[in-house]
């Protein structure tokens, strides 16, 4: 669960029923009842609205986030917005995520020949890439066998960055020939797929060796092994992509997609109804249905019900009070998460709290173990009591003279955050734990404070970006952030449960499909019973696409809503 770029960045996958699967129907009757007849068209689940295109012109895409930088090695890319607008459009990538009927699977990218090759001999896995002889940088430069093994050694070695989960158990990388790069890791490793894909990707060594990486690419940078190329990046307004020339694949058919910064939910519909943006990639926030009514046939839409998106409260299990598994069971006692699913995306269908930290994506590999969680004020008593606590003359349970409470933070200005922060106020309160509340802004809570644990509690959603079970990444010891691993990783609650890395290596590790749904199914009744943290809900995506927008419009959870920007054009 690589805390994905989002509110995070994480690496996933699934297909059970979750709390978001009636979403799409539901919604589809509040669009068919709560508008005029020229409501927005309605593009069910998964399906692609494909619009034939003229060839140039520019578009203008909403974009609710800045990324804090473009070095997507680093910790301080942690918003998953540098993904959609920069990374996916200029970073190739070794496999790709593509719907195969009612599923999404890895295939192989065209920067490969043929599909990589695995296999494991005596306890040791090996994997050979064959690269594309047209795959080209923009610079003119082929894409070799030098570029993936200086990737692959910047992850493993390098400082600041933002997970090493799978490149760390890499024992050597072998390139016999330009295209040909065989990497041996020290154990077999299940997500394999997922090295140099959407978490990474494969950078230019010929550019970056022996270079400052974090100051070449941070900002934005001009080399490309993609369909677009960076223009320019102005802070605080703007990303310009314009077509790469040396994209050895289909070059886009626009002259310019220009991604504008409009933090503000309110502002950007109001821009989007008057022409100004083109296409919205809004967060379900409480009033954008009612936005988007009120755009009546100005706008197309499309669902994703089956999301990498799981919003949960992280507790830092090495902070007071949450250092306490008996505090942590009884706030998770304390709260009623199904009001706060049913305020937050009721009018969306989503009524159900997410029983899980495997989201939708990789739902297959999850159990219902947290729905033993709900609201029960007695169990708070008793287990608060247990443990030698009492409530103080405020009311709020104390013990050895420290009163149990803590301040809360998430994204400043999210609305939907916002309430849910007030919500659990008021409900933590009256089990007995004073919560206040301190918001920041994504490129301080994910890049300073989350990773160094300065915090006690956060508010944010968990982003899978592989159809494949991570949760080592999240909550295995060695992903705790400090001086053993660079200071990388993204175990920012720095929990450490007892018997959880032997689960949480055999889920990663484990090429049996059967063994390791089993090794699964213990870790979530391991993760239940000790509760490090505890999920919310699932959130569906929703895209929204003007009149001039054409081409095979659809979200790809995986990839974002962008992700086949090259094949967008301007509505015949």
């Amino acid at each position: 669960m690589i805390q994905s770029r989002n509110d995070h960045r994480p690496s996933r996958a699934g297909r059970r029923r979750t709390p978001i699967g009636s979403a799409l129907a539901a919604l589809a009757v509040l669009v068919a009842t709560g508008c005029t007849s020229g409501a927005p068209a309605l593009a069910p689940g998964n399906s692609t609205r494909n619009v034939p295109i003229k060839q140039g012109g520019s578009l203008v895409i909403g974009a609710e986030q800045e990324p804090d930088c473009a070095d997507w090695l680093s910790t301080c890319a942690g918003s998953i917005w540098g993904t959609y607008l920069m990374q996916t459009q200029t970073i190739p990538q070794v496999f790709t995520v593509v719907r195969q009927d009612d599923d999404w699977v890895p295939v192989a990218s065209d920067l490969m020949a043929s599909t990589p090759t695995t296999e494991v001999v005596d306890g040791r896995q090996t994997i050979t890439y064959r690269l594309n002889p047209a795959a080209v940088w923009s610079d003119g430069q082929p894409i070799t066998s030098a570029d993936l093994k200086y990737t692959a050694l910047q992850i493993r070695d390098g400082k600041d960055i933002f997970t090493r989960t799978g490149y760390d158990l890499i024992d050597s990388i072998t390139t016999p020939d330009a295209r040909t790069a065989i990497v041996t890791l020290e154990s077999p490793y299940a997500n394999w797929r997922q090295l140099f894909g959407a978490e990474y990707g494969v950078l230019p060594a010929h550019l970056l060796e022996g270079k400052d990486r974090n100051a070449l690419m941070k900002n934005g940078y001009t080399f490309s092994g993609g369909p677009w190329k960076i223009a320019s990046w102005i802070r605080g307004t703007s990303v310009t992509l314009v077509p790469n020339d040396r994209y050895w694949g289909a070059k886009p058919h626009l002259d310019k997609v220009t991604f504008q910064f409009t933090t503000d939910t309110a502002a950007e519909f109001q821009a989007f109804a008057g022409g100004q943006l083109d296409a919205l990639y809004p967060t379900p926030q409480l009033d954008v249905l009612a936005q988007i009514n009120s755009l009546g046939g100005s706008a197309n839409m499309q669902v994703e019900t089956r999301t990498g998106n799981l919003q949960a409260l992280w507790m830092n299990n090495a902070a007071f009070p949450f250092d306490s598994q008996a505090v942590r069971e009884a706030v998770a006692y304390s709260i009623d998460r199904g009001a706060i699913v049913r305020k937050l995306f009721g009018s969306l269908g989503v009524t159900a709290p997410a029983q899980s930290f495997l989201s939708p994506l990789v739902s297959a590999f999850a159990t219902e173990d947290f729905a033993t969680y709900r609201r029960d004020p007695a169990k708070v008593e008793q287990i608060m009591t247990a443990a030698g606590w009492a409530r103080n003359g405020d009311g709020i349970w104390a013990k050895d003279g420290r009163a149990a409470q803590f301040t809360i933070v998430s994204l400043a200005g999210n609305q939907s955050r916002e309430l849910t922060e007030q919500i659990l106020q008021s409900q933590l309160r009256q089990a007995g734990f004073k919560m206040t509340i301190k918001n920041t802004s994504a490129a301080n809570l994910f890049g300073k404070v989350a990773p160094a644990g300065d915090f006690q509690l956060g508010l944010w959603t968990l982003t899978d970006s592989f159809p494949d079970p991570t949760l080592d990444a999240s909550f295995g010891s060695a992903a705790i952030p400090g001086d053993a691993n660079g200071n990388s990783g993204i175990n920012f609650i720095r929990a450490n449960v007892p018997g959880l890395d032997s689960l949480l290596a055999r889920v990663s590790t484990d090429v049996d499909q059967t063994s390791r749904l089993e090794a699964s199914h213990r870790t979530e009744k391991l993760l239940a019973e000790t509760v490090p943290s505890l999920p919310l809900g699932a959130v569906p995506n929703i895209l929204l696409t003007g009149k001039r927008v054409g081409g095979p419009i659809g979200i790809n959870p995986v990839r974002g809503p962008f992700w086949n920007l090259a094949e967008w054009g301007l509505a015949k």
